[in-house]
């Protein structure tokens, strides 16, 4: 009965979204038609005009209701389903010519061009290829199999071989898609033939997949010091402690859970187990994809080389290591440079967009404004920052990972600047040079959070594709509520004792 009424409401809504999409496709066009007329007849400069000009017609806003007006555009443009990086920039340009006049447009090419310029954005295609190349190659299913191998014989053996083999993967991708859909290929149907919890399954896919947002060479971590004006090698080393914390409390869970309830976590048999001798020789597949990651980020962490010649290094050594592996082919070099060139274009395009819409929200006193009103509200310096942490868990639910970083780091890294932290119960305080790569790393943790946190995190979607029928959406909500606990946990920590994230860079720089 049920089925039968839902299609023709289905089609309904369906057929009011198209109208709605049609009429108000007229209207702009309409619109746009009546201010190409005044443009090239009228004097842009007077009075004079057809019907109606829009440039200037909100020069007097205030920024408050400008404010409102900006982002609750985004917001409804987003919750039509349109692409994040064509709205963002789309309503920068829209503003600037219904707010300011022609000469304000020079906002766009002055945002955009020196993003362009910056050296450190050339790793982010160099470092995806990289992970395109290792993952082509079949060398993550081999580590799954050798940590699967390892750590198998104990209870809860495979999904702790899952979160290693994760944190593993994390240092060679740093994609996070790519590492919980491959993980969840993989991982899941051993788990489920062996009758794991769905939810400890399901769980230490997802929050061992998001470790790439921590561990370096992390995407989002160099969009985040190129944004914030930091180090990369700097906020590598300080996100390294964290997400080995993080990976650590996985693991302890599991293991101990599985130790408690044997039922949630089975063993293999001891005749599918191998013998020392073997499991040592199974390491061999390891050695070139584990040295390739140590070269990568020895060389970062080092300062011998930039972040884009250790890119261009760990492609050109990915290629070598696919060589290696008897996996390197003419096809697979193309699908990954495909790939590649996907996912740059949709970072880089977001990045444009959103630096042109936040430069201008800015440029207007938006950040001012911000600051004043969070500043103003008297709450303790960690009060704020737990607000800070609230606003990025609510976005994280809603938006993009790139969009989140471009449209709310600028505006709360002066206020995170403008604020100090003396330490939290008799613990040590947070030295002012360091607080911006201190919140850095406690944002990626924080993001790492928004991709399994109900009801839209990325994570939940990705491990909904290579799930069986059986196991429903409810299922995969409940088993991220248990991991989001533990990364709450370990953000917590982290602010806590900020020495776990400045403690390396701190050795290592001076």
């Amino acid at each position: 009965m049920s089925s039968t009424t839902a299609a023709p409401n289905n089609g309904l809504a369906g057929k009011l979204g198209a109208w709605l999409m049609i009429i108000a496709t007229v209207v702009l066009a309409f619109v746009i038609c009546v201010e190409l007329i005044n443009i090239l007849f009228y004097d842009p400069w007077s009075d004079e005009k057809f019907l109606f000009k829009l440039s200037g017609s909100l020069s007097g806003v205030e920024i408050g209701p400008l404010t409102y007006l900006m982002f609750g555009s985004l917001a409804v443009a987003l919750m039509m389903g349109l692409p994040l990086a064509f709205v963002t920039g789309g309503l920068g340009v829209m503003f600037i010519y219904l707010v300011g006049d022609a000469m304000m447009l020079n906002i766009v090419p002055g945002r955009i061009f020196p993003l362009m310029a910056n050296p450190d954005i050339a790793a982010i295609p160099l470092f995806i290829f990289m992970a395109s190349m290792l993952e082509r190659a079949g060398l993550i299913e081999e580590m799954f199999s050798v940590v699967y191998k390892w750590m198998g014989g104990i209870s809860g053996g495979l999904a702790a071989a899952t979160i290693v083999a994760s944190t593993i993967l994390a240092a060679m991708v740093g994609v996070i898609g790519a590492a919980v859909v491959t993980m969840g290929i993989i991982a899941l149907p051993a788990m489920l033939k062996r009758h794991y919890d769905h939810k400890i399954a399901i769980g230490s896919i997802m929050a061992g997949g998001t470790l790439g947002i921590l561990i370096p060479p992390s995407i989002l971590a160099i969009l985040y010091a190129v944004v914030a004006q930091q180090s990369v090698g700097e906020l590598y080393l300080g996100s390294l402690l964290p997400g080995l914390l993080l990976s650590g409390l996985y693991l302890t869970y599991v293991l101990v859970r599985s130790w408690i309830n044997p039922k949630l976590g089975p063993p293999i048999p001891p005749e599918d187990r191998i013998s020392l001798k073997e499991k040592v020789k199974l390491l061999g597949n390891l050695i070139a994809p584990l040295a390739l990651v140590g070269l990568v980020l020895g060389l970062l962490f080092g300062g011998i080389a930039t972040p884009v010649e250790a890119a261009g290094i760990g492609s050109f050594g990915a290629i070598i290591v696919a060589m290696m592996h008897k996996k390197f082919s003419i096809a697979g070099l193309r699908e990954a440079s495909v790939t590649t060139a996907k996912a740059s274009a949709m970072v880089l395009w977001i990045m444009f967009g959103a630096s042109v819409f936040v430069g201008f929200y800015i440029l207007q006193g938006g950040q001012q404004f911000v600051t004043d009103a969070i500043l103003g509200t008297g709450m303790s310096a960690y009060g704020i920052l737990f607000l800070l942490m609230v606003l990025l868990v609510v976005l994280g639910m809603f938006l993009d990972w790139v969009g989140i970083l471009l449209l709310a780091v600028p505006i709360f890294i002066p206020i995170v600047k403008a604020l100090e932290f003396p330490g939290l119960f008799g613990f040590p305080p947070v030295a002012g040079d360091d607080v911006v790569l201190w919140f850095g790393v406690l944002y990626l943790v924080n993001m790492q959070m928004s991709f399994l946190s109900p009801p839209f995190g990325y994570a939940l979607f990705y491990i909904r594709g290579v799930c069986p029928p059986e196991i429903s959406m409810g299922t995969i909500f409940k088993s991220s509520l248990v991991f989001l606990a533990i990364q709450a946990f370990g953000l917590f920590m982290c602010v806590l004792i900020p020495g776990i994230v400045t403690w390396l860079p701190g050795l290592v720089y001076g």
